[in-house]
Protein backbone atom coordinates (compact mmCIF):
# COMPACT_ATOMS: atom_id res chain seq x y z
CA UNK A 1 0.00 0.00 0.00
CA UNK A 2 3.13 2.28 0.78
CA UNK A 3 6.02 0.80 -1.27
CA UNK A 4 7.80 3.66 -3.09
CA UNK A 5 4.95 6.69 -3.10
CA UNK A 6 6.29 10.22 -1.63
CA UNK A 7 5.35 10.45 2.21
CA UNK A 8 5.09 14.33 3.17
CA UNK A 9 6.73 15.07 6.48
CA UNK A 10 4.34 18.21 8.09
CA UNK A 11 7.23 19.65 10.00
CA UNK A 12 9.69 22.90 10.25
CA UNK A 13 11.06 21.85 13.33
CA UNK A 14 13.58 18.91 11.65
CA UNK A 15 11.26 15.92 13.31
CA UNK A 16 12.41 14.72 9.73
CA UNK A 17 15.52 13.36 10.89
CA UNK A 18 13.71 10.75 13.39
CA UNK A 19 10.22 9.70 11.67
CA UNK A 20 12.09 9.22 7.77
CA UNK A 21 14.80 6.85 8.39
CA UNK A 22 12.07 4.73 10.58
CA UNK A 23 9.41 5.07 7.53
CA UNK A 24 11.75 5.08 4.34
CA UNK A 25 13.44 1.69 6.08
CA UNK A 26 9.92 -0.43 7.14
CA UNK A 27 7.27 1.13 4.68
CA UNK A 28 8.80 1.74 1.59
CA UNK A 29 8.48 5.14 1.20
CA UNK A 30 10.11 8.31 -0.08
CA UNK A 31 9.63 11.22 2.58
CA UNK A 32 10.64 14.75 1.95
CA UNK A 33 9.45 17.83 3.45
CA UNK A 34 8.22 21.24 2.24
CA UNK A 35 10.73 23.68 3.78
CA UNK A 36 7.58 26.71 2.85
CA UNK A 37 5.05 25.00 5.22
CA UNK A 38 4.62 27.01 8.05
CA UNK A 39 3.51 24.89 10.88
CA UNK A 40 3.73 27.33 13.86
CA UNK A 41 0.46 28.98 12.34
CA UNK A 42 -1.47 25.94 14.52
CA UNK A 43 0.15 27.58 17.42
CA UNK A 44 3.82 28.07 19.31
CA UNK A 45 4.92 26.64 22.30
CA UNK A 46 5.70 30.20 23.55
CA UNK A 47 2.52 31.51 23.15
CA UNK A 48 2.87 34.18 20.28
CA UNK A 49 0.10 32.12 18.38
CA UNK A 50 -2.34 30.01 20.66
CA UNK A 51 -3.35 26.17 19.56
CA UNK A 52 -6.88 26.23 19.07
CA UNK A 53 -7.10 22.40 18.71
CA UNK A 54 -6.52 18.97 20.60
CA UNK A 55 -3.02 17.65 19.17
CA UNK A 56 -4.87 14.99 17.52
CA UNK A 57 -7.01 17.22 15.49
CA UNK A 58 -3.75 19.90 15.34
CA UNK A 59 -1.72 17.26 13.77
CA UNK A 60 -4.22 16.09 11.40
CA UNK A 61 -4.37 19.75 10.05
CA UNK A 62 -0.68 20.12 9.67
CA UNK A 63 -0.82 16.59 7.58
CA UNK A 64 -4.23 18.43 5.24
CA UNK A 65 -2.25 21.73 4.97
CA UNK A 66 1.06 19.96 3.82
CA UNK A 67 -1.28 17.88 1.02
CA UNK A 68 -2.51 20.88 -0.22
CA UNK A 69 0.52 22.97 -0.32
CA UNK A 70 2.40 19.99 -2.41
CA UNK A 71 -0.59 17.85 -4.00
CA UNK A 72 0.91 14.63 -2.07
CA UNK A 73 -1.65 12.41 -1.22
CA UNK A 74 0.22 10.91 1.77
CA UNK A 75 1.49 12.72 5.15
CA UNK A 76 2.30 12.62 8.66
CA UNK A 77 2.64 14.98 11.05
CA UNK A 78 3.18 14.95 15.30
CA UNK A 79 2.41 17.36 18.20
CA UNK A 80 3.57 17.27 21.50
CA UNK A 81 1.95 18.64 24.54
CA UNK A 82 4.25 19.13 27.86
CA UNK A 83 3.09 19.70 31.20
CA UNK A 84 2.33 17.33 34.58
CA UNK A 85 2.11 13.92 33.98
CA UNK A 86 -0.86 12.68 34.18
CA UNK A 87 -0.78 10.07 37.25
CA UNK A 88 2.56 11.51 38.19
CA UNK A 89 1.49 14.47 39.58
CA UNK A 90 4.59 16.18 40.17
CA UNK A 91 6.62 15.03 37.70
CA UNK A 92 6.68 16.49 33.80
CA UNK A 93 5.69 14.84 30.84
CA UNK A 94 6.29 14.67 26.78
CA UNK A 95 2.72 13.70 25.53
CA UNK A 96 3.39 13.60 21.82
CA UNK A 97 1.27 12.34 19.03
CA UNK A 98 1.42 11.20 15.77
CA UNK A 99 -1.23 10.78 12.43
CA UNK A 100 -0.52 9.57 8.90
CA UNK A 101 -3.30 10.63 6.41
CA UNK A 102 -3.85 8.28 3.15
CA UNK A 103 -5.94 10.18 1.56
CA UNK A 104 -5.52 7.64 -1.63
CA UNK A 105 -6.92 5.04 0.28
CA UNK A 106 -8.87 6.96 2.85
CA UNK A 107 -7.64 6.17 5.64
CA UNK A 108 -6.31 7.61 8.91
CA UNK A 109 -4.07 6.13 11.63
CA UNK A 110 -2.78 7.94 14.58
CA UNK A 111 -1.02 6.73 17.98
CA UNK A 112 0.08 8.55 21.26
CA UNK A 113 3.67 8.51 22.92
CA UNK A 114 3.85 9.74 27.01
CA UNK A 115 6.96 9.76 28.27
CA UNK A 116 8.27 11.40 31.32
CA UNK A 117 12.38 11.69 29.25
CA UNK A 118 11.49 15.65 29.12
CA UNK A 119 13.12 18.56 30.34
CA UNK A 120 10.46 20.84 30.31
CA UNK A 121 10.77 23.73 32.28
CA UNK A 122 10.56 27.30 33.22
CA UNK A 123 11.18 29.89 36.06
CA UNK A 124 12.17 33.35 36.69
CA UNK A 125 15.50 33.91 37.28
CA UNK A 126 17.38 37.47 39.13
CA UNK A 127 20.87 35.95 39.66
CA UNK A 128 23.29 34.56 37.55
CA UNK A 129 23.72 31.52 39.65
CA UNK A 130 20.25 30.87 39.18
CA UNK A 131 20.58 30.90 34.91
CA UNK A 132 23.16 28.34 35.73
CA UNK A 133 21.60 26.61 37.74
CA UNK A 134 18.69 26.27 35.75
CA UNK A 135 20.87 25.72 32.49
CA UNK A 136 22.51 22.81 33.93
CA UNK A 137 19.36 20.95 35.10
CA UNK A 138 18.30 21.54 31.45
CA UNK A 139 21.00 19.94 29.90
CA UNK A 140 22.18 23.33 28.42
CA UNK A 141 24.08 23.34 26.08
CA UNK A 142 22.92 20.31 23.88
CA UNK A 143 19.36 21.49 24.64
CA UNK A 144 18.13 24.75 23.83
CA UNK A 145 17.00 27.88 26.27
CA UNK A 146 14.78 30.77 25.66
CA UNK A 147 14.78 33.68 27.70
CA UNK A 148 12.57 36.61 27.94
CA UNK A 149 11.02 39.70 30.30
CA UNK A 150 8.57 37.67 32.04
CA UNK A 151 6.52 34.69 31.57
CA UNK A 152 3.83 37.19 29.56
CA UNK A 153 6.24 39.05 27.68
CA UNK A 154 5.52 37.88 23.61
CA UNK A 155 7.77 40.78 22.37
CA UNK A 156 11.42 40.72 23.77
CA UNK A 157 12.05 37.21 23.73
CA UNK A 158 15.32 35.36 22.22
CA UNK A 159 14.76 31.17 21.47
CA UNK A 160 16.90 28.84 20.77
CA UNK A 161 19.86 29.50 22.69
CA UNK A 162 22.77 26.85 22.18
CA UNK A 163 26.11 28.42 23.66
CA UNK A 164 26.94 30.30 26.53
CA UNK A 165 27.87 33.52 25.22
CA UNK A 166 24.64 34.82 23.42
CA UNK A 167 23.28 32.98 27.15
CA UNK A 168 24.96 34.92 29.16
CA UNK A 169 24.40 38.38 27.06
CA UNK A 170 20.74 37.79 26.52
CA UNK A 171 20.10 37.18 30.61
CA UNK A 172 22.56 40.23 31.28
CA UNK A 173 20.76 42.57 28.81
CA UNK A 174 17.22 41.77 30.23
CA UNK A 175 18.43 42.06 34.29
CA UNK A 176 19.23 45.60 32.76
CA UNK A 177 16.33 46.81 31.62
CA UNK A 178 13.93 44.65 33.64
CA UNK A 179 15.55 43.41 36.68
CA UNK A 180 14.56 40.45 36.13
CA UNK A 181 14.15 37.41 33.12
CA UNK A 182 11.96 33.98 32.80
CA UNK A 183 13.85 31.43 31.50
CA UNK A 184 12.47 28.49 29.93
CA UNK A 185 13.17 25.15 28.14
CA UNK A 186 13.09 25.47 23.98
CA UNK A 187 10.57 22.24 22.92
CA UNK A 188 11.07 22.77 19.62
CA UNK A 189 12.34 19.64 18.30
CA UNK A 190 15.44 20.68 16.75
CA UNK A 191 16.85 22.48 19.91
CA UNK A 192 15.51 19.44 21.94
CA UNK A 193 17.39 15.97 21.43
CA UNK A 194 14.96 14.43 24.25
CA UNK A 195 11.50 15.44 22.53
CA UNK A 196 13.20 14.02 19.54
CA UNK A 197 13.55 10.71 20.65
CA UNK A 198 10.18 10.49 22.30
CA UNK A 199 8.82 11.51 18.64
CA UNK A 200 11.40 8.77 17.41
CA UNK A 201 9.13 6.06 19.83
CA UNK A 202 6.25 7.37 18.50
CA UNK A 203 6.93 6.69 15.04
CA UNK A 204 8.06 3.01 15.52
CA UNK A 205 4.55 2.56 17.75
CA UNK A 206 2.58 4.31 14.69
CA UNK A 207 4.50 1.70 12.10
CA UNK A 208 3.77 -1.08 14.49
CA UNK A 209 0.22 -0.09 14.43
CA UNK A 210 0.45 0.54 10.40
CA UNK A 211 1.51 -3.52 10.06
CA UNK A 212 -1.22 -4.24 12.09
CA UNK A 213 -4.03 -5.67 9.35
CA UNK A 214 -7.53 -5.83 9.52
CA UNK A 215 -8.03 -9.66 9.85
CA UNK A 216 -11.50 -9.29 7.48
CA UNK A 217 -10.19 -6.45 4.63
CA UNK A 218 -6.67 -6.28 5.78
CA UNK A 219 -6.24 -2.18 5.91
CA UNK A 220 -3.62 -1.17 7.93
CA UNK A 221 -4.08 0.53 11.11
CA UNK A 222 -6.38 -2.22 12.77
CA UNK A 223 -5.96 -0.94 15.90
CA UNK A 224 -7.43 -0.58 20.09
CA UNK A 225 -10.16 1.66 20.25
CA UNK A 226 -11.43 0.88 23.65
CA UNK A 227 -9.81 -0.76 26.82
CA UNK A 228 -11.79 -2.52 29.26
CA UNK A 229 -11.32 -3.06 32.55
CA UNK A 230 -12.44 -5.17 35.45
CA UNK A 231 -9.41 -8.03 35.47
CA UNK A 232 -11.09 -10.40 38.34
CA UNK A 233 -8.78 -9.96 42.19
CA UNK A 234 -7.65 -13.60 42.50
CA UNK A 235 -8.09 -13.26 45.72
CA UNK A 236 -12.01 -11.95 46.10
CA UNK A 237 -12.79 -12.44 42.81
CA UNK A 238 -13.72 -9.02 42.72
CA UNK A 239 -13.55 -6.62 39.57
CA UNK A 240 -10.52 -4.50 40.17
CA UNK A 241 -9.54 -1.28 37.21
CA UNK A 242 -6.96 -3.29 35.56
CA UNK A 243 -7.46 -4.37 31.87
CA UNK A 244 -9.59 -6.64 31.18
CA UNK A 245 -9.58 -6.53 26.95
CA UNK A 246 -9.03 -4.55 24.37
CA UNK A 247 -11.42 -3.78 21.43
CA UNK A 248 -9.95 -3.67 17.92
CA UNK A 249 -11.71 -1.82 15.37
CA UNK A 250 -10.83 -1.50 11.36
CA UNK A 251 -11.88 2.33 10.17
CA UNK A 252 -12.39 0.46 7.04
CA UNK A 253 -15.04 -2.30 7.39
CA UNK A 254 -15.73 -1.79 10.58
CA UNK A 255 -15.18 -4.90 11.83
CA UNK A 256 -14.49 -5.44 15.45
CA UNK A 257 -12.75 -7.87 17.87
CA UNK A 258 -12.09 -8.49 21.45
CA UNK A 259 -8.84 -9.83 23.15
CA UNK A 260 -9.33 -10.95 26.68
CA UNK A 261 -6.14 -10.84 29.32
CA UNK A 262 -3.83 -9.06 26.62
CA UNK A 263 -1.33 -8.71 29.33
CA UNK A 264 -1.18 -12.22 29.72
CA UNK A 265 -3.28 -12.60 33.49
CA UNK A 266 -6.27 -13.46 33.80
CA UNK A 267 -6.77 -12.18 37.70
CA UNK A 268 -4.79 -9.38 39.66
CA UNK A 269 -2.66 -8.97 42.37
CA UNK A 270 -5.44 -8.35 45.38
CA UNK A 271 -2.76 -5.12 45.96
CA UNK A 272 -4.16 -3.63 42.96
CA UNK A 273 -7.72 -4.60 44.25
CA UNK A 274 -10.48 -1.93 45.97
CA UNK A 275 -11.90 -4.63 48.28
CA UNK A 276 -8.31 -6.57 49.28
CA UNK A 277 -6.56 -3.17 49.46
CA UNK A 278 -8.90 0.09 49.57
Amino acid sequence: MFQGRNLLIATKHKKEKVIAPILESQLGVKCFVAFDLDTDKLGTFTGEIERMDDPITTARNKCLIGMDLTNCDLAIASEGSFGSHPSIFFAAADDEFLVLIDKKNNIEISTRELSLETNFNGSEIKTLEELQEFATKSNFPSHGLILRKSKEDLEEITKGILNEKLLYETFFELIKNHGTAYIETDMRAMFNPSRMKVIEKATMKLVDKIKSLCPNCETPGFGVVERKVGLRCYQCNFPTRSTLSYIYNCQKCNYKKEEEFPNDKKTEDPMYCDICNP
